[in-house]
């Protein structure tokens, strides 16, 4: 139990991670009782008439999940399958299930729901349970060949087929559960009947898996659609706004555009944006990300202040795709004899 405590850098063998590790191994039990039950049908789990696609992490926060759901989606669609999303909806202020739709509420869908939605066209529907959300897709979309769900990798009421778990710069951490690290289950992750394939999202992989990259686009978008070419920003008075997980990575890709700073406003993730008040900005161009802009651009903008929405183009390497596209082959058409909608 304590080799990888002791194998730690000095850092992170703080004393509070000393008297976090004994809930660290609570939380650990609880999971694997948990997964037992799931895996001896104490515990009913759904599985669907089609290929059901997770996209996770182990790590808490973000780590690109929203992003490489529009890009795999985008991908599907372009094979000409026929796509859709699922999500639990974080931070949404209704507890029913719903189809997410142009003219939804954000505050009713979630920012990232209602991203995907502008971004894809895919159906996208939210629960509280990604397995009902898949139902009602299913029901009200007869004709979706494979379901993806955003995040929900340790919602194991739902089965999958394949699970793809993202990563970002930090790995795995120090390697500990919570809360003495930031791992949500322990990795690698017991063998599952769900193929698996690994993605990183950083700059530099911790360890193997495919990779991507990420950066922003030449350009902001105004909430008309029209366009701003960042290289006419670089001599204007910018505030840089980001209510995401990690707002300096954003940050940095502004200033990698070449752009400076009036000021940054960071804003915890998923933030509501209810106390801003965007007449405090007059006068001066503020940017900020399209998740942020699902909310930012709904709420009243001075004439003179210019709300841009500045693209994240994320892109995986091709192989990833390539090992994708092979993996989702083992479940289409012939759909295997083994999916159908049942509880087990």
């Amino acid at each position: 139990m304590l080799p990888e405590f002791f194998q730690a850098t000095w850092a992170e063998r703080t004393w509070a991670a000393r008297l976090l590790w004994p809930m660290a191994q609570l939380y650990r039990g609880l999971l694997v009782a948990r997964s037992c039950a799931y895996r001896c049908h104490l515990i009913p789990s759904r599985r669907f008439a089609v290929p059901v696609v997770v996209i996770g992490n182990v790590v808490v926060g973000g780590a690109g999940k929203t992003p490489l759901v529009i890009s795999m989606v985008r991908h599907l669609q372009a094979r000409g399958l026929n796509v859709g999303v699922v999500s639990r909806g974080y931070g949404r202020n209704m507890r029913q299930s719903l189809e997410v739709l142009a003219t939804t509420p954000v505050q009713h869908s979630g920012d990232e729901p209602a991203l995907i939605k502008r971004a894809t066209g895919a159906p996208v529907f939210v629960a509280r349970r990604r397995a009902d959300a898949v139902g009602m897709l299913l029901e009200r979309h007869p004709g979706i060949q494979v379901v993806i769900t955003d995040d929900g990798l340790q919602h194991t009421a739902l089965q999958r087929d394949i699970e793809v778990v993202v990563f970002d710069d930090r790995g795995v951490g120090n390697g500990w559960l919570l809360p003495a690290g930031p791992l949500r289950e322990p990795w690698p992750r017991p063998a599952m009947k769900a193929r698996q394939i690994l993605l990183h999202t950083g700059m530099v992989a911790a360890f193997s898996g495919f990779t991507s990259t990420r950066r922003l686009a030449l350009h902001g978008v105004a909430g008309d659609g029209s366009r701003v070419s960042l290289a006419d920003l670089r001599h204007t008075p910018i505030t840089a706004m980001a209510g995401i997980a990690n707002p300096d990575g954003f940050f940095s890709m502004l200033r990698a555009r070449g752009l400076a700073f009036a000021a940054t406003v960071e804003l915890p993730d998923h933030d509501d944006f209810e106390s801003l008040d965007l007449r405090g900005y007059a006068g001066s161009t503020v940017l900020c990300t399209e998740k942020d802009a699902v909310k930012l651009f709904a709420k009243p903008t001075p004439a003179n202040c210019k709300l841009l929405a500045v693209p994240l183009i994320f892109e995986p390497e091709p192989a990833f795709y390539t090992a994708f596209d092979s993996l989702l082959a083992e479940f289409l058409s012939p759909l295997p004899s083994n999916h159908g909608h049942q509880t087990s």
